[in-house]
């Protein structure tokens, strides 16, 4: 696994944020890519958090099509991942942008590219790309803790491909 984050921009209210994962997935193109495309297989892999439990998940995998999520933590918090799919190319590359909110407040929206590669025959790299706009609340005195945040979305996205890897194999 390979991770590198570009360096932040602040600009007032909100900080720009960029990362990329490389992940060896044990599937072909054709299996990892599908994984993305299934709405059961996608159900399975994707929640980023053990403890948090999906309430509503929909997926109509197509260019134009929409995929939200709500999970709600133990504590009861509501986060909601409310994507649209601009470009999809079967095996090869998926690309969308999603909103991510926390109890009704947008804290995010991020453009995703998904690369699919096989380096090895029978395994298939795959290149995720996120960059991130995150948002300040207006009048809020707290300062960005942008590497908090971003450090955060790489794990809940890695804890994600661990389980598209266990699924995969």
């Amino acid at each position: 696994m390979k991770i590198r984050t570009e360096s932040e921009v602040k600009e007032g209210n909100v900080t720009h944020s960029t990362f990329t994962i490389e992940r060896i997935l044990p599937a072909s193109k054709e299996r990892s890519f599908a994984a993305w495309a299934n709405a059961d297989s996608k159900r399975r892999w994707f929640a980023c958090h053990d403890d948090w439990k999906t309430v509503e998940f929909n997926l109509d995998f197509k260019v134009g099509g929409k995929e939200s999520n709500l999970v709600v933590t133990p504590s009861g918090g509501r986060h909601v991942f409310d994507a649209t799919f601009y470009d999809i190319v079967p095996n090869e590359r998926i690309v969308y942008a999603f909103g991510m909110y926390v109890n009704d407040i947008r804290i995010s929206v991020s453009l995703v590219t998904v690369l699919f590669e096989s380096p090895l025959e029978g395994r298939t790299k795959m290149t995720f790309t996120e960059q991130i706009v995150l948002f300040k609340e207006p009048g809020s005195k707290t300062e960005f803790s942008t590497e908090e945040e971003v450090r955060g979305r790489v794990e809940g996205t890695n804890a994600g491909f661990d389980r598209l890897v266990k699924d995969l194999s």
